[in-house]
């Protein structure tokens, strides 16, 4: 007789996991000039562009220490654009962020993410993401635009949740919105600190590590995987029907 699968739910990482960035000189300078508009500025300039970022970068680091995650309004108005009039920001602050992510590239699906979904989803997992994003609207827009929805029973955002990975929290309301045991639970992630430390601290049965480079890296107490993989494909070979 063989060993009942204890695993009824699969959750996924997003970023680096699911779909992967990639340069579109016309898809970044459409959203520079939205950028622009939305800021009521002539144009984003260079400068300004680097200067932006370079904060993009210090409010990350800062909410990763923290593991925490401000609405986007608090974000432009505190971090990105404080000399920027409130009013003018706050209404816009979903848009601007969607618009900033979007700035650096493109983001298209990871090879077989899509076929293995739908494999996983007839085989009778429920599925679902967990993601560290600034935006509330990126990630939606990246589901609908692919086709993912309809495999999908919960997607969590830290942008939306306000804590970040690897906080229990955040996995928790995950399992909470399955209504399935953290135990029964795995979660398929690419970076260690977040998408295996997070989900052992929420108790779920199982962390699949997506090594996207040629080394194995190096885990801190409590990082190490179940499992190792290079592609999404090979998930198939650890969640049978």
């Amino acid at each position: 007789m063989h060993p009942v699968n204890p695993i009824k739910a699969i959750l996924f990482d997003v970023n680096g996991t699911l779909r992967k960035r990639i340069p579109d000189p016309a898809w970044q300078q459409e959203n520079w000039e939205r950028l622009a508009a939305l800021l009521e500025l002539p144009e984003v300039t260079p400068d300004f562009l680097e200067e932006l970022n370079r904060r993009y970068r210090a409010y990350t680091r800062w909410a990763d220490e923290r593991q925490v995650s401000l609405p986007e309004a608090e974000i432009w108005g505190k971090w990105l654009t404080p000399e920027l009039p409130y009013a003018r920001i706050e209404p816009q602050a979903a848009e601007l962020m969607l618009a900033l992510r979007r700035s650096r590239g493109r983001h298209i699906l990871k090879p077989d993410a899509l076929a293995v979904l739908r494999e996983l989803d007839r085989r009778g997992y429920h599925l679902g993401v967990i993601s560290n994003t600034t935006s509330t609207l990126d990630i939606p827009h990246f589901i609908d635009a692919n086709g993912l929805a309809g495999f999908l029973k919960v997607v969590i955002l830290s942008s939306k949740c306000g804590v970040r990975k690897p906080d229990p929290r955040i996995f928790d309301e995950a399992t909470r919105g399955l209504g399935i045991d953290p135990a029964r639970c795995a979660y398929v992630g690419n970076k260690p600190a977040n998408d295996v430390a997070g989900p052992r601290r929420a108790g779920f049965g199982m962390a699949v590590m997506v090594n996207n480079g040629d080394s194995v890296p190096a885990f801190e107490l409590g990082e190490k995987p179940d499992r190792i993989i290079h592609e999404l494909v090979e998930i198939l070979e650890i969640f049978p029907r």
